[in-house]
């Protein structure tokens, strides 16, 4: 057994991959270890979903935004009133690296567009994407699922409120396309995006990334 260490020691990578050993399996960590995730929008979704993905032992992430942490992130992002005023790459950056020093990290600081998107994620097998615009979650499928042969896209929809967290689901469009979330929910007066099922439906695109690396592919509800 590993012995505690102390909160200001870094633990070295062989303790980190005993540990994950143990935990997963040397062979599914070999798996994750050698995965690579791209990551669009780094809001509440998306820096949820690389939170979990560093903590699930994914080996490297590309972290794509071009916006700044604010004030209004904090409910429901995984930033700190440190990172305000921040670039949200730069923040996650260092988040990322204090759950584990050794993953590998690529950012780009720019916004996605339909001309820009394939160039960005077309050698990324596992793209989660995590915008607030509609009309950029529709571009971007269209892009990948055009343009790309072999890019997974999991998409999130529908997480606003507090309704029933059961509602949250992930489903299989395509071969290469999923959309997690309940699909309906939106933002109106009353009702905005709140920490518990904005984390969900970030939990089930983490999760669905890793059955995907890890060769659980399914055409049924997950």
């Amino acid at each position: 057994m590993i012995e505690r260490i102390s909160t200001t020691q870094i633990p070295s990578k062989a303790e980190i991959q005993q540990i994950c050993d143990q935990r997963f399996s040397p062979e599914i960590y070999e798996k994750l270890q050698q995965a690579a995730v791209a990551i669009a929008g780094l809001g509440g979704l998306g820096s949820n979903i690389a939170v979990m993905l560093a903590r699930s032992g994914i080996g490297k992430l590309k972290l794509v935004d071009f916006d700044r942490v604010d004030l209004s992130n904090l409910n429901r992002q995984a930033y700190h009133i440190p990172h305000l005023g921040r670039k949200k790459t730069e923040a996650l950056t260092g988040l990322l690296q204090e759950i584990n020093p050794y993953i590998s990290l690529e950012t780009e600081d720019c916004k996605v567009t339909a001309e820009n998107a394939v160039e960005i994620f077309q050698e990324y097998r596992y793209v989660c994407e995590a915008f607030d615009d509609p009309g950029a979650k529709a571009m971007l499928a269209e892009q990948i699922l055009t343009n790309t042969k072999n890019t997974y896209l999991i998409s999130g929809s529908g997480m606003a409120g507090y309704k029933d967290a059961n509602a949250i689901r992930t489903r299989t469009v395509g071969r290469r396309f999923y959309v997690c979330g309940d699909e309906s929910t939106d933002i109106a007066d009353g009702v905005g995006l709140m920490a518990p099922r904005v984390a969900i439906c970030a939990g089930h695109q983490a999760n669905k990334v890793i059955q995907l690396i890890l060769g659980e592919h399914t055409n049924t509800t997950i």
